[in-house]
């Protein structure tokens, strides 16, 4: 197992092979208080680093991303999930759940926390007549119906965007470190903003698959404070009305249409502005500290979050509509779709909302990096950064 011809030929094979190869040795040998064991990692990451050596390989082109190398890592008395992966540095089946994990706790976190922001959004959506501005909005609610009134949909909110950032940052941690190690290197960093949106758009439609029916959920109990006491009521409910398609799914087209540009609008965004700071830093991620590194998230993830916002507000607004019992009328979902946004117009969708969309997409965007950040950091792993190659 630990230096075979075989486990070579893996590594040459195929990116992914080499992925399922390294998690079954890592499987294997976990039970040992003290393991060796053979993974792959950046090559950046490996040269120069008291904690990796590079093992010669023969016969690997210059430009393979993958490089073997050998750590010993002490598991005595320490939780293999909060045991740092080898220095930090070690991007296997551990690294993606532990990503995944702090995905959907910087989401919930972030969500659950800004529902008020989103109950009076919803209601500027759906009500435009009755509340026209957020200040205002706010007022309304809590005076009408009760402080309480703007914490509606929290369950669902904060549940619901728990297991979307599970799926949304870790399968962008995935996607993106498997472009890579595909790519190689130098080809990875001449892409990384193709690398950044199609890692983005796969791992957020196979989240929505799970976010919709809460989505749909919530947006049904903001329309409709009465409708049911609590998320579970509410989708019995729903479910029993219309079935299971109807309640649950009759979004996910326009939910696709806003999450799937807002996340890659999100991340990209991210990724460049965070690059241009440490480039205006003089610096990069590696050299910098943790608290320098989150600040940074912050500032990039203001920008992102409101870059996101506008590209994906239209479809938002949509989704807020279709999900209040008898908008569009009594046909299909396009047809819906359709007469909602030909009563609504094109400018309303753009702008309905969109001040209060802003201002909540900015927040949670920034919030949910500096988490995500945080939490890796907790749990003993280190975010994958794009490294620049020598001589580029």
């Amino acid at each position: 197992w630990h230096s075979s011809s075989h486990s070579l030929s893996l590594q040459r094979s195929s990116p992914m092979a080499s992925f399922l190869f390294d998690s079954a040795r890592s499987s294997l040998c976990s039970a040992a208080p003290v393991r060796e064991g053979v993974r792959s990692v950046p090559p950046s990451f490996a040269a120069g680093s008291g904690a990796f050596a590079a093992a010669p390989v023969s016969g690997l082109g210059r430009k393979t991303f993958a490089a073997s190398v050998v750590e010993n890592v002490s598991r005595s008395r320490v939780s293999p999930f909060f045991a740092p992966s080898a220095g930090e540095k070690v991007y296997d089946a551990m690294y993606y759940l532990k990503a995944a994990l702090a995905g959907g706790i910087c989401c919930s976190i972030t969500h659950g926390g800004l529902t008020p922001v989103d109950v009076v959004k919803t209601r500027m959506q759906l009500d435009p007549a009755k509340y026209p501005s957020m200040i205002g909005g706010f007022g309304k609610i809590a005076g009408e119906e009760g402080a309480a009134a703007l914490l509606t949909g929290l369950g669902p909110t904060a549940f619901g965007y728990f297991v979307q950032g599970w799926f949304k940052f870790g399968g962008v941690e995935f996607f993106k470190i498997q472009f890579v190690n595909a790519l190689g290197e130098e080809k990875a960093w001449d892409n990384r903003n193709n690398i950044y949106l199609a890692s983005a758009a796969g791992a957020e439609v196979i989240a929505d698959v799970f976010l919709c029916p809460l989505e749909a959920t919530r947006i049904r109990l903001v329309s409709n404070p009465s409708y049911a006491n609590g998320m579970m009521a509410a989708m019995g409910k729903m479910a029993a009305e219309e079935g299971v398609v109807g309640a649950f799914y009759s979004g996910f087209f326009p939910i696709l249409c806003k999450q799937v540009p807002y996340t890659m609008a999100k991340f990209a965004v991210q990724g460049a502005a965070a690059e241009q700071i440490y480039k205006s830093m003089g610096t990069e991620p590696t050299k910098c500290s943790g608290s320098t590194n989150i600040t940074v998230s912050l500032g990039s993830g203001v920008i992102a979050g409101v870059a996101a916002a506008i590209i994906s507000h239209p479809a938002d607004t949509l989704l807020s509509k279709i999900n209040k019992a008898g908008a569009g009328g009594d046909g299909g979902m396009l047809s819906r779709l359709s007469n909602i946004a030909a009563e609504t117009g094109f400018v309303k969708l753009c702008t309905q909302g969109l001040g209060a969309r802003c201002v909540m997409i900015g927040t949670l965007t920034a919030g949910q990096f500096a988490i995500f950040d945080s939490v890796l950091g907790a749990v003993g792993a280190s975010k994958y950064h794009f490294h620049k190659p020598e001589g580029k």
